[in-house]
């Protein structure tokens, strides 16, 4: 056995990340939400790397219940690369970092479940064909 699995995080996957903005830059542990269509930062790290909310949308969550919350962008970058990205700008209840499908996509990248990583898409696929 090579150890012990938190049953808190058993399938999950993380991905680590430095998010940049006017006031400075952070690492981020996001979450891989494969069911998010944009990436989240937490209340305290947008207000700490100075992100500025540039317009407000409503998004459903997975009870059908509606929220509202302010949308920007970032700089983002991973072990495969870096980028501006759209963001959500979550309120002091939005506490885990989440990286959604947009975000995933744009660096060409896709969410392997068996191994819960992000692979780079074409490695990927040429795994598949061969």
């Amino acid at each position: 056995m090579q150890g012990t699995v938190d049953p808190r995080r058993m399938g999950l996957t993380y991905l680590e990340g430095r998010v940049r903005g006017p006031a400075g830059e952070t690492t981020v542990t996001f979450l891989v939400d494969s069911g998010a269509q944009f990436t989240l930062l937490p209340h305290d790290v947008w207000t700490t790397i100075g992100i500025i909310p540039k317009r407000m949308k409503d998004f459903a969550l997975a009870d059908n219940t509606v929220i509202r919350r302010a949308m920007s962008e970032c700089y983002v970058e991973f072990e495969f690369g870096d980028g501006h990205t759209p963001v959500i700008l979550g309120e002091p209840m939005d506490t885990v970092p989440l990286l959604g499908v947009l975000t995933i996509e744009q660096f060409g990248l896709v969410l392997d479940p068996i191994r819960r990583s992000l692979q780079e898409a074409r490695n990927l696929l040429m795994r598949i064909s061969a």
